[in-house]
């Protein structure tokens, strides 16, 4: 496995933990969480086109018979995977949602064993539940003592679907020769256009007159957590399979468990502490040995 490929997917995850200092500052105006997603969609693909409009034009030519990665990629991944899993949030509490949607490795590594017959092995299989078992501690799901109903459990599950299906589409994506910018672009594209009509504008309006530097935050949120982790994800598949890649990135939720404690001085309790070893450790197993599949895939570029 390519160690660079590793790294990037790493440092992607990372970049997700940080969401949360952004979504509450967002917060703070009382923002929908889907007027969040439309922000976010919305100021990446804008960011993504001036770049590529700017710096390589060619990364913007896409065959007309593969709008359907780009468009599966943007709606049955970000927007559905956005929805399923704030909805989650309403029905049940957050830790078990959060448990839910990072089930996501699994549905990583059974999609792309059917589709692109990616060995199943018991190395593979430990990874992720070494990464589960972890992030069980790190949410705290045992001492939650709220119900959860079957609607629940259906709509966290699709969470973790709509999150693996994004390495799915990129995997097509990757096979067809696409950059990892194209790649990250085009998903947003639909995505901001999905979400930017099911969502509600107004209350984002409102806090853009009342508060212009609200549009250069929004413009550090795309970049952070949008732009440069999805770009660094694309383009780590290129030098891994798509079940490993799952198990690194799971180093979102032990990133954003670590920046409360730091940031908001939350308390690091001996369950995060477990939570936290036991993610990293499957993560370093999914790391250590590797069958490389590079050599079917295209190079960047």
């Amino acid at each position: 496995m390519n160690v660079r490929s590793a790294l990037a997917v790493l440092a992607s995850g990372c970049l997700w933990g940080c969401m949360g200092l952004f979504v509450r500052r967002f917060d703070s105006y009382d923002l929908p969480s889907m007027s969040i997603v439309a922000i976010r969609s919305f100021f990446t693909a804008l960011i993504l086109f001036a770049a590529l409009l700017i710096f390589d034009r060619s990364l913007l030519r896409i065959r007309i018979k593969d709008l359907w990665i780009f468009a599966g990629c943007g709606i049955a991944s970000l927007v559905f995977f956005n929805f399923c899993y704030f909805k989650a949030i309403t029905l049940m509490s957050m830790s078990m949602a959060a448990i839910l949607l990072y089930t996501s490795p699994v549905f990583v590594t059974l999609f792309s064993a059917l589709i692109f017959k990616e060995r199943i092995t018991l190395r593979k299989t430990f990874a992720i539940l070494l990464s589960l078992c972890g992030l069980v501690f790190v949410t705290g799901v045992f001492s939650d003592t709220g119900s959860v109903s079957a609607a629940g459990i259906l709509i966290g599950l699709g969470s973790a679907v709509g999150y693996a299906l994004y390495s799915i589409f990129s995997r097509f994506a990757i096979e067809r020769g696409y950059s990892a910018w194209t790649i990250t672009f085009y998903p947003f594209v639909f995505a901001s256009a999905v979400s930017m009509v099911i969502s509600d504008l107004k209350p984002a309006a409102e806090m853009f007159t009342e508060d212009p530097p609200m549009i250069g935050f929004s413009v550090l949120f795309a970049l952070a957590v949008s732009v440069l982790p999805y770009a660094l994800y694309s383009w780590g598949l290129k030098g891994m399979e798509n079940s490993r890649a799952a198990v690194i990135a799971s180093v979102e939720p032990v990133t954003a468990t670590i920046l409360g404690i730091a940031v908001y001085g939350e308390d690091l309790s001996v369950s995060l502490t477990v939570g936290i070893v036991l993610v990293l450790a499957g993560i370093i197993l999914s790391i250590e040995k590797n069958p490389c599949r590079t050599s079917d895939v295209p190079s960047e570029d």
